[in-house]
């Protein structure tokens, strides 16, 4: 060990205590995470371990051991193992010693968070060749995040293989250590009696971060994602609280595995009575071998406690916002062109379209798929990224010029990880495609392709030719282009995705190859900023956005569906990494048509785009373009305030209605969304509570934006809506306003009301 003053390690932050025990060189175990317990000394750490320790019962083991952050089934947790792997079937099992602990803090450059307090531990299985290092963090925001790496030393005796090891009983001439197959690696953070229920997330494409709740019983709730990304069907977070938790109250610890490919999250209670919730990456078969001296390095599983589903996001947002390479500048609004024009890249309407971007307020416009070579639909030409001559004899140099004369950054849509068969590349290199290990052809048949998504393959960017060949293209295409912006897709799945060169499944180094490509991307062309989209939200989590700069929430932009993915989004991501668009009159997606004021009073909540043809007969129309005009001007009037205040969202007792804000970051000011996302049984109108507010500050409450609301048919105005007519401004304490609230407009289904709170003078 080393030579820390107490074998309890007390970690603290924005109202969070995380307690672990390092004693016994054991691995760690995590006696309290949790509302925050003060300032402890050692005598008090020491009384608190007394108290905690439990008894052992009848039929179990002579004494009970507490579960470590990496449980192991040696210590007699009966549960999901933290690792699992073997040598050929032997050390199937490991009982970690601890040689060394560490505990630092490191300061964070921008000065906005606290330091990061992290407790560092080695630890070593003789038997099973194996050293693990594992480092839990306490970041300022009250955050916790663990990870671990195990590395297959060779040092002892078991699981030498030789020329004598069938059962022979010789002795090996030249032994050698088999090779360590790791099939999993996971980190589980413990959690009380009292958190009950469990929420996580399903969906599909365009029904992304569709929420459900389930008792946290006896059992595991297992949740795996097996596409090579984490999934338009994503687990996303998982909750264990306190019966009936929500947003603003209900104790909660939530965890995320932050992993752009597959991954594991856990829930686990066992008849003793201990909850764990946590998880890791998960291996296709056979996938990660480690010979000696080779490593492998497991993601970040954070954890974040809070009282309420909104205080746990807090921690999430204010972790993003403190990293030095945050997005901190204006986020400017994007004009898509993919709704607009499809593959019909038509010089004129490409034009018009940015003529009409830079009128209604655009400041980038995207050039969606369809620019490269043989693409005329989604059939064909992915992997063949080369400016298409025919559709643009002079490459796209004039189009990019021409928006940025008209003072909008030029943005790009690439899917580098996917290839068509039918593409130059495929038939160049067909050994590029991953699938399953080829098999030399037989009269019975012989190797086979997986089956296609879209007409598309996944290309193995962990061939080295494969990837070189992906690198060069997009460094020359964004040295030549000069996007300020790529629009980066991943539309398939990865199914039997294995190396041609070594006949492996390829999900992990896949994944570390993205973020390569990503990485190298940015170190090359600082500036650059990169958006990942995967068939809309398939691929969001933590990981990704160390490596993007905003993710695309959804290829759905009907503002229905977009309220709940939003809510639900923004529990991870803060709004100005959630990319936000006005659609079409009609979403494409689901058929349903809406009008211009609830669509933009949706997407303005994000980082805001439009995805629609302004150019088009319908937002041509000088009141439509007005309109919308009117709202793009609103969304750069409060983006600050949107994207760096505290996302408030209400939990309200019916149905039908949403309600959801930012306050900012001294409590001055606020924005609020009241929607109306259902006709309701009760009135249309109703008491609202505006809460995350300074309670000891009075507030001038007005509506704010291009909408108006006039008493029509069951649709009721309050006087404050129109407070100049009922005797001047509405002014009401933070703390009134909290806790009675004011009287909601009535609201026709699929309407939003913005109602603007600023610090009376």
């Amino acid at each position: 060990m080393s030579d820390l003053t107490s074998t309890t390690v007390h970690l603290r932050a924005a109202g969070v205590s995380l307690v672990v025990d390092v004693s016994q060189h054991r691995l760690p175990r995590i006696v309290h995470w949790g509302e925050d317990l003060g300032d402890l000394d050692e005598v008090a750490l020491s009384a608190l371990m007394i108290a905690s320790t439990e008894p052992s019962v009848g039929g179990e083991l002579d004494a009970r051991y507490p579960v470590a952050i990496l449980p192991e089934h040696s210590w007699g947790w009966m549960g999901t193992p933290g690792l699992s792997g073997h040598r050929d079937g032997r050390d199937h099992s490991t009982r970690f010693d601890v040689s060394t602990v560490d505990l630092t803090a490191s300061g964070n450059t921008t000065g906005q968070e606290p330091a990061t307090q992290r407790l560092t531990v080695q630890a070593a299985d003789a038997v099973a060749q194996l050293d693990l290092a594992l480092t839990i963090e306490m970041l300022g925001s009250g955050l916790v995040r663990a990870r671990a790496s195990v590395t297959s030393t060779g040092h002892g005796s078991s699981g030498v293989l030789g020329a004598g090891d069938a059962g022979s009983g010789e002795v090996a001439e030249s032994p050698r250590v088999a090779p360590y197959t790791l099939d999993g690696l996971h980190l589980m953070f413990p959690v009380p009696r009292e958190a009950t229920e469990l929420l996580d997330f399903t969906g599909r494409w365009i029904r992304e971060r569709t929420p459900q709740r389930a008792a946290f019983s006896v059992g595991a709730h297992v949740r795996e994602a097996r596409r090579g990304k984490p999934g338009h069907d994503s687990a996303f977070v998982v909750s264990a609280g306190q019966p009936g938790f929500g947003f603003r109250r209900g104790q909660v610890w939530s965890t995320h595995v932050a992993w752009s490919g597959n991954s594991r999250t856990i829930a686990e209670r066992t008849n003793a009575g201990v909850g764990l919730v946590g998880g890791g990456e998960l291996m296709f078969p056979g996938e990660v071998q480690l010979a000696v001296g080779e490593t492998y390095q497991g993601p970040w599983v954070y954890g974040s406690y809070g009282d309420g589903l909104d205080q746990m996001s807090s921690r999430f947002h204010r972790y993003l916002r403190s990293r030095p390479d945050h997005p901190h500048r204006p986020r400017p609004v994007i004009v898509n062109t993919w709704e607009a024009v499809y593959f019909d890249h038509d010089h004129a309407k490409l034009y018009a379209l940015a003529d009409a971007a830079a009128e209604v307020g655009a400041e980038r416009f995207v050039l969606d798929d369809g620019w490269f070579n043989h693409r005329r639909s989604d059939n064909a030409g992915l992997g063949d990224w080369y400016v298409d001559r025919d559709v643009y004899p002079e490459g796209l140099g004039p189009l990019a010029d021409y928006v940025r004369s008209k003072g909008m950054e030029f943005g790009l849509w690439v899917e580098p990880e996917m290839i068509n068969p039918d593409s130059d590349l495929a038939r160049l290199h067909p050994e590029w495609i991953a699938q399953p290990t080829p098999r030399p052809a037989t009269a019975h048949g012989g190797g086979r392709l997986p089956l296609e998504a879209r007409r598309q393959q996944v290309l193995d960017l962990t061939h080295p030719e494969a990837y070189a060949y992906i690198a060069e293209r997009l460094h020359a295409l964004v040295a030549d282009i000069k996007p300020a912006y790529l629009k980066w897709d991943h539309n398939r799945d990865l199914l039997e995705a294995g190396s041609t060169l070594t006949g492996r499944a390829v999900g992990h180094l896949q994944t570390l190859a993205y973020y390569r490509l990503l990485d190298g991307l940015r170190s090359a062309f600082p500036g650059l900023e990169i958006e990942s989209c995967a068939g809309g939200g398939g691929r969001v989590d933590i990981e990704v956005l160390e490596h993007a700069h905003r993710i695309w929430t959804s290829d759905t932009n009907d503002a229905l569906e977009r309220q709940r993915m939003q809510r639900y989004t923004g529990l991870l991501v803060p709004p100005e990494m959630m990319g936000a668009h006005i659609g079409p009159p009609t979403a494409h997606t689901t058929g349903r048509t809406q009008t211009l004021d609830f669509r933009a009073g949706t997407a303005i909540w994000g980082h805001l785009g439009i995805e629609w043809n302004v150019a088009g007969p319908e937002a041509s129309e000088p009141a439509t373009r007005a309109a919308l005009s009117a709202w793009v001007a609103l969304y750069k009037q409060f983006r600050q305030l949107l994207h760096t205040g505290t996302v408030v969202r209400s939990d309200l007792p019916v149905t039908g209605r949403v309600l959801h804000g930012v306050v900012a970051p001294d409590l001055s000011e606020a924005l609020y969304c009241f929607a109306s996302t259902d006709s309701v049984a009760e009135s249309p109108t109703g008491q609202i509570c505006l809460e995350g507010l300074d309670p000891a500050v009075t507030y001038r409450v007005s509506h704010v934006g291009p909408l108006t609301l006039s008493e029509s048919g069951s649709r009721a105005v309050p006087p404050w809506w129109s407070a100049a007519d009922a005797g001047g401004p509405v002014e009401l304490s933070g703390h009134v306003l909290a806790t009675h609230g004011i009287q909601a407009p009535g609201l026709f289904p699929e309407e939003v009301a913005l109602i603007h709170l600023v610090r009376a003078a």
